[in-house]
């Protein structure tokens, strides 16, 4: 589906487009409204953004953010595309490069996860000992992620597509066969898997054997960059303040966000994905130690463009620059 038609499909949905009146660019306007949509229900992995609302993060800067939930029926490319929302949550970095391709002007503007939470999943007694040991064996996947980090992996470790089974985010499948594999993310599969089988898996991180995405990317239509960056520049930054507290300071208030925006949520499932990603450094870790949280570099972004065109997801032509902007996070000197 193209862009112009998906946005003419949230158009019919009713989705209206918000359009704010140019404001300074050296400081935002008082309670300037950002809509930011999320790309899954709420859980730790978005929590700096819920800390950062229920700490007054976003209110001290002049903004009035509204997070909107994510789920299975929420398309985020669409909304931002559509102007529906005026800030949303990108989960990898193959979504800012399909709107570049499509020539869609949204951009990447902070990646507030250094590390892609993303890994593989196996039984402990197959002699899976290293992520190039599956190959050959059957792998749960998404059909989101066959076309995000299945590509990465078929050109590192040679997997190939006779290995795909479909994934519905079940883990059924996967306990009720020992050869089999699935996706997941660190920070929750694996604790469930544990928790409900009584199962240690083997869990292989992507990050920690070379892929390169980022995650938990801010992704802004380049419209409200060129009117309100000021609002922009405050947001990555209240983002980012959320995300230390939520991390390493009190992060009830942003658990409590969670649990009222999606009841099926636990609070230790909360807590093993906080404990996850800190030692892991899914969002202080890599460039982040020395950059911030949320930076991203030239070099990063190149490096996976390159990937991605060498396994002809993306023509020769496509130009990476218009996927991202440094203006906002350009690392720090070391």
């Amino acid at each position: 589906m193209t862009f112009l038609r998906a946005i003419a499909i949230v158009a019919l949905m009713g989705l209206i487009s918000a359009c704010s009146p140019a404001k300074k660019a050296d400081a935002p306007a008082a309670q300037t409204q950002i809509r930011f949509a999320t790309d899954w229900r709420a859980q730790a992995e978005q929590g700096g953004f819920y800390q950062a609302v229920a700490t007054g993060e976003y209110v001290k800067r002049g903004l009035d953010v509204r997070i909107v939930q994510g789920g299975p029926g929420v398309n985020v490319p669409q909304l931002l595309a559509a102007g529906a929302v005026e800030a949303g949550m990108g989960s990898n970095s193959f979504i800012a490069l399909n709107m570049a391709n499509e020539g869609v002007p949204v951009r990447a503007v902070a990646a507030m996860m250094q590390k892609d939470p993303q890994v593989l999943i196996a039984h402990p007694d197959q002699g899976i000992e290293k992520i190039e040991d599956l190959k050959g064996h059957p792998i749960l996947l998404s059909d989101a992620s066959v076309s995000a980090f299945w590509v990465w992996l078929k050109s590192k470790y040679g997997f190939t597509d006779s290995q795909v089974r479909k994934y519905t985010f079940n883990s059924a499948p996967f306990l009720a066969d020992k050869s089999v594999a699935q996706q997941g993310y660190v920070t929750s599969e694996p604790y469930t898997i544990e928790k409900e089988a009584k199962l240690t898996p083997k869990v292989f991180l992507l990050a920690d054997n070379g892929y390169p995405s980022y995650a938990t990317m801010i992704l802004v239509p380049q419209t409200q960059i060129d009117k309100n960056p000021a609002a922009v520049k405050a947001f990555i930054e209240a983002s980012a303040a959320g995300w230390k507290s939520y991390l390493y300071g009190d992060a009830k208030p942003g658990d409590a966000l969670i649990l009222k925006d999606n009841p099926e949520m636990t609070q230790d499932v909360l807590d093993q994905a906080r404990d996850k990603m800190r030692s892991y450094g899914i969002v202080d870790g890599g460039d982040a130690k020395t950059g911030g949280v949320g930076v991203m570099t030239d070099a990063r972004w190149a490096a996976f463009a390159k990937m991605a065109v060498e396994e002809g997801v993306y023509p020769k032509t496509l130009d990476v620059s218009k996927a991202y902007t440094l203006q906002f996070v350009a690392p720090s000197a070391k």
